[in-house]
């Protein structure tokens, strides 16, 4: 990545002062930094107390961490549910509102990647951990406990209620969770400039020596704990969702032994691949997990109920924006207690869940998007990735409804261990369940490599290729706190534990992204692009006003050179009487 430390809109000899350019060959970011002490030693002595904490007294951190779940939830919840929805209208009016073809680069600059190749890498950013735990176990579960208030379980309605629901949580929303905060990096990298961190976004409101000083520090340091409990969350769902392959695969339950002796496993196969250098093979094992999810969904739709799943992306799609409006505006108000607990285990849940991966996900759209248009990333970001949701759940949600009803209790089967339980009901069903272990084995490896590395960014003052041990650390880290978060569940309950402590991690990082769109908005304001036009709009304003009182309705306005300009005469502009130049 490139980036200048001088701002890109400082013009050069002979640049018109309104020009964008872009940032030098070698600029800051593609320095490496020395570790930021402050920000670097605070988040690390804070994590490792955590881990302490919940090595030496899990039960004490499982009671604190309920306690605060639900004084956040009692004060909170609604405020998780309104920023959620507020995101997803700043993007949309940042995307079609006059901002949206200020270009995230130099005026003028080229896409970096092509059309095809954005949008591939894009595909790979939408798929995930997630997407493999909650593909079965989601639209399942909202179809067979529908939300409070709603339909009747198991009937026709609770398809279409499960699936609006699902979608809900997958496409729109979270996808312009993550655009707010990409778009706020690649602006402030891209087009001015500034080095890639989090901070550097709020230049605009705090100015550039502040963003730099002992708040923006505390920005970078949330943005670190965000990343890192977002990612071990998703570890944690992968560890729980492999261990139950194993079991239905015929292991023996080992419970919680089970869970950390994989984590074990996938944490020393992350720090391996960081220290032989393997991490910058990230990229070739992206395109692996990408072609074997689409062999899996592909043996899932060919195998499964086919017609069922082709009429239901159409049927689904007009369920979703149906409720959607419902949907958003759901809280504890308008169902009490039972509403409040299931929007803990679901929506508010997954609104921190995807707050809290904002910083690396953010960081990964942006990098790939120089060159394109706010315009064209708003809706690259959002349509791309909720496209693939579609489908995925479609053809997973779709298969498991559809067993559900035939007389098959799939739901009855923990949720880790739901999506084997459909695959071993097709064709080739024990291979296709190892396929989807080796899937969420690498979806494990290269996810926290890549975190890990975001991390380390946001340690090394913005450095792209942080310091190994960093990297290193980060990732030790990051499979430490996956073990915690699966211990802490009520009674033995690791998802419980994952889902109350991303919550309760997420919600700082959340008022950090409200502040952060005041920040991207006035930095637009005072965009040159934007300049220039209002500029232009006050010049031709001023010319037709100069004419009608002049000419009446009977003149043209003209367009010369600028009389100031060498060559062009020491006239001043507007000529003699300061008016725009009006011809008849």
């Amino acid at each position: 990545m490139t980036v200048s430390e001088t701002p890109s809109e400082t013009p050069s000899s002979g640049t018109p002062p309104d020009t964008v350019q872009a940032p030098p060959a070698t600029g800051s970011a593609d320095r490496r930094y020395p570790v930021d002490r402050w920000v670097f030693g605070v988040a690390a002595v804070l994590v490792v107390a955590f881990i302490v904490w919940g090595a030496l007294s899990t039960d004490t951190l499982s009671a604190v961490a309920s306690a605060v779940l639900a004084g956040i939830m009692n004060a909170g919840g609604w405020a998780f549910v309104l920023a959620a929805s507020g995101f997803v209208v700043f993007a949309l009016w940042l995307a079609f509102s006059r901002y949206g073809k200020i270009p995230l680069g130099r005026d003028g600059e080229q896409p970096e990647f092509r059309t095809v190749s954005w949008v591939a890498m894009m595909f790979s950013a939408g798929m995930g951990i997630g997407l493999m735990f909650y593909g079965v176990s989601e639209p399942l579960a909202h179809f067979t406990s529908p939300p409070p208030g709603t339909v009747a379980a198991g009937t026709p309605q609770a398809l279409d209620v499960a699936m609006a629901t699902t979608l809900f949580h997958w496409t729109l929303h979270p996808w312009a969770i993550y655009a707010v905060v990409g778009l706020a990096i690649a602006y402030s990298t891209f087009r001015k400039g500034r080095r890639q961190l989090i901070s550097s976004a709020f230049a605009p409101l705090l100015g550039e020596r502040r963003s730099e000083g002992a708040f923006g520090r505390a920005i970078d340091i949330l943005a670190i704990f965000a990343t890192l409990f977002g990612s071990a969350a998703s570890l944690g769902l992968g560890t729980l969702q492999i261990g139950g392959g194993l079991e239905a695969n015929g292991l023996p339950p080992l419970g919680d032994l089970l869970l950390v002796s994989i984590i074990a496993v996938l944490t020393i196969a992350f720090v391996c691949s960081a220290v032989t250098g393997i991490a910058k093979g990230i990229q070739w094992l992206s395109n692996i997990n990408m072609v074997l999810a689409g062999v899996l969904a592909l043996a899932v739709f060919v195998g499964g109920p086919t017609v069922l799943i082709l009429n239901l992306i159409p049927t689904a799609i007009g369920d979703y924006f149906g409720n959607l409006s419902a949907m958003a505006a759901r809280t504890a108000a308008t169902g009490g207690d039972a509403t409040a607990e299931w929007l803990a285990s679901w929506t508010v849940f997954y609104w921190a869940w995807w707050i809290s991966w904002t910083p690396f996900v953010g960081m990964f759209i942006a990098r790939i998007s120089r060159g394109r248009t706010i315009k064209q990333f708003v809706t690259g970001v959002i349509l791309i990735p909720s496209l693939v949701s579609l489908i995925w759940f479609a053809v997973f949600g779709g298969a498991a409804i559809n067993l559900q009803r035939s007389g098959t209790d799939l739901a009855s089967q923990p949720t880790e261990a739901q999506l084997f339980g459909l695959l071993h009901t097709l064709p080739l069903g024990g291979v296709l369940g190892i396929l989807a272990m080796v899937l969420i084995a690498i979806f494990f490896v290269s996810g926290a490599d890549a975190a890990a590395v975001v991390m380390g960014t946001l340690s090394q003052r913005g450095s792209i290729t942080p310091s190994r041990w960093v990297v290193v650390f980060w990732g030790v880290v990051m499979g430490a706190i996956a073990i915690i978060m699966l211990l802490v569940g009520d009674e033995g309950e690791a998802l419980t534990g994952i889902q109350n402590i991303t919550i309760i991690m997420a919600a700082p990082f959340a008022v950090v992204m409200v502040v952060l769109c005041v920040a991207l908005a006035r930095d637009l304001r005072h965009d040159p692009l934007m300049l220039r036009d209002q500029r232009s709009v006050a010049a031709v304003e001023q010319a037709v006003d100069y004419g009608r009182k002049a000419y009446g309705d009977r003149f043209v306005v003209a367009v010369k050179p600028h009389p100031g300009e060498p060559g062009n005469g020491s006239e001043p502009a507007g000529g003699t009487n300061g008016s725009p130049t009006a011809r008849t």
